[in-house]
């Protein structure tokens, strides 16, 4: 995390050049034309060097690639609501546990007012992969830990959702009941 003595360290993402970075990244989007980027916040989701250089990556690739004749539709950022982690953190307390050691939503910097995010995916569906991809990160993140083990599967359910804030072009139709918009293509042509 920021102030890590490993950040220090001249072969980490965190301390490479942003433009040399965002150079390589606007060779695949000119060769891939995506209409739909996605990316980190500009504070990486929870703070992680690598997430918030990845962010001003994407950022800074998009505006290149403009420049160089392909305009991304649309751009997302991650996010997670205040509602959804504070559902995830009553029922955690509830249970005896704790939520990433925070007492309240508000301490999550993370967390996101509700109004600021626009888009959701839903992707039940895909909770087993999700998983998976997470196990992979094993130095980062515990799977087996008291969240993901909730009962009822509380934890896979609120991770199953992915939110969004469309930061760059329109939402559009369809919108689920919280006024989002469900699919982050629609409106692409």
């Amino acid at each position: 995390m920021i102030g890590a003595p490993q950040n220090e360290r001249t072969d980490v993402f965190w301390q490479s050049d942003l433009d040399e970075a965002a150079n390589e990244l606007v060779k695949v989007i000119l060769e891939i034309k995506p209409q739909v980027m996605i990316t980190y916040d500009e504070f990486g989701g929870y703070g992680h060097p690598d997430h918030i250089k990845a962010h001003q990556v994407a950022m800074r690739a998009a505006e290149i690639s403009a420049n160089q004749g392909w305009q991304i539709t649309k751009i997302y950022w991650n996010t997670m609501p205040k509602s959804v982690l504070q559902t995830s953190m009553d029922k955690m307390k509830e249970m005896g546990s704790e939520f990433f050691g925070a007492e309240s939503v508000d301490e999550l910097p993370f967390a996101k007012a509700d109004e600021l995010v626009t888009s959701v995916v839903k992707a039940q569906e895909y909770v087993p992969q999700k998983l998976a991809a997470m196990k992979a990160h094993a130095t980062q993140i515990s799977v087996d830990g008291p969240f993901f083990a909730l009962s009822n599967n509380l934890g896979l359910s609120v991770w199953a959702d992915e939110y969004y804030t469309l930061v760059k072009g329109e939402i559009s139709p369809p919108f689920d009941e919280n006024g989002r918009e469900l699919d982050i293509f629609a409106g692409v042509k």
